[in-house]
């Protein structure tokens, strides 16, 4: 497994934000062992770390039904500066997380997963940029997400809410997660990412 590369910074030059083409960076390819067939099914997941030295950093592991890697990817790491918060505003959280890390880190993969899922609510406005499924994880009251009136479900430990784009597809995501929950509880995935990003920090 490689470094994330040179550290970068995003700043203002001449008044023009650098946006995130190039910023994705692979760090490696899982390759299947000989004799392996193709994986039939694989699922994403999409988060960012944030680094007080270095800036924010992006991950995007993809694995197959039985939790195993087939790729990660990270991005260099970001740093906001103060004039993009003035000039972003309120679009600055949709541009950074949907567009810059998100959108990037999800061109990035090689495998197209059944849908991406996010432990990071910023992270859903990468929906604007993907035509896959996206859904937030979260632990916090797991137990009562099939409320009436939701679109989100409780599966294994945690709680799935699809963004609004999906919020018809909960069944059918549901249906798709059963065998990936059978061998891993959905919110390890994200413990993986940022452990591999804090690994690479260190190289």
């Amino acid at each position: 497994m490689h470094a994330c590369g040179d550290f970068e910074a995003v700043a203002p030059a001449q008044g023009r934000v650098r946006h995130g083409r190039g910023l994705g960076r692979r760090i490696a390819r899982m390759e299947q062992t000989h004799g392996e067939q193709p994986v039939d099914l694989a699922f994403g997941f999409l988060t960012a770390v944030d680094s007080p030295s270095h800036g924010l950093f992006g991950g995007y592991l993809l694995v197959d039904p039985a939790g195993r890697p087939l790729e990660f990817h990270c991005t260099a790491p970001v740093k906001v500066s103060r004039a993009q918060q003035i000039l972003y505003g309120a679009t600055l959280q949709s541009h950074l997380h949907g567009r810059q890390i998100g959108a990037t880190l999800l061109a990035e993969g090689t495998v197209t997963p059944e849908l991406v899922l996010t432990d990071f609510e910023p992270m859903l406005h990468v929906r604007s940029h993907t035509s896959l499924p996206v859904a937030l994880v979260t632990r916090a009251d797991a137990a009562a997400a099939a409320t009436a009136g939701t679109t989100s479900f409780a599966i294994g430990s945690v709680a799935v809410s699809p963004h609004a784009q999906d919020a018809g597809l909960g069944e059918d995501l549901r249906q798709k997660l059963e065998a990936l929950v059978a061998s891993v509880d959905l919110a390890e995935p994200f413990e993986r990412i940022r452990a591999a990003i804090e690994e690479a920090q260190r190289h």
